[in-house]
């Protein structure tokens, strides 16, 4: 008896975590309106169909070509930004991201032995897919022009059993650290524009 109701307990906890997460996907797709829309989603990513999806924007003031010229120097985010080590671009001899670059990297704990470069159109639109056994991401970053610079973008979606277990038990992890992706590109970039 006592394992039935420590199964039936279970199964209601999981249900309604389930539950506070759906509604937290739908909270977070809503907020990310409109410019969320403006990114170029494969159909199986759309953040309105994904298990889970993040989406954080910063206004940088610098020039869109400035703040592209560092995000495409990959191999460099580890030296400034805390989320990414062990980066290597495997196909692409000038050693930075390009069109259909395919690089390795470790992030939120997991290593990642083929990110493919799925949208590159200087130095505006950047998307990449990450693949892995219990995991498959979809990352893109949206670079707008404004008035005093542009608004830097960057969005994900994911699918895949790791996204229920990191939705459900550290949902705000990688919003944080795309938080702090933004600030330190934003601080990289205005600093080397004031140079």
């Amino acid at each position: 008896m006592k394992s039935k109701f420590k199964t039936t307990h279970l199964v209601l906890l999981l249900c309604l975590l389930t539950l506070t997460s759906c509604y937290s996907v739908k909270k977070t797709v809503k907020k990310s309106k409109p410019n969320s829309e403006k990114i170029n989603w494969p159909a199986n990513y759309k953040p309105e169909e994904a298990a889970f999806f993040v989406h954080n924007e910063i206004d940088i003031n610098a020039e869109p070509e400035a703040v592209w010229d560092i995000l495409i120097k990959a191999e460099d985010w580890p030296k400034w930004y805390e989320g990414a080590t062990d980066v290597n671009i495997i196909n692409n001899k000038s050693r930075q991201l390009g069109d259909k670059t395919i690089f390795s990297w470790k992030t939120m704990g997991q290593s990642f032995e083929s990110t493919t470069i799925k949208e590159f159109s200087p130095p505006y639109r950047l998307s990449w897919e990450a693949t892995k056994n219990n995991i498959k991401g979809y990352h893109a970053w949206l670079i707008i022009p404004t008035d005093n610079g542009c608004k830097v973008i960057t969005s994900e979606t994911q699918h895949g059993f790791l996204t229920f277990m990191q939705k459900v038990f550290v949902p705000n992890k990688l919003k944080k650290l795309h938080d702090i992706w933004l600030r330190e590109l934003k601080n990289k970039a205005e600093n080397e524009t004031e140079k």
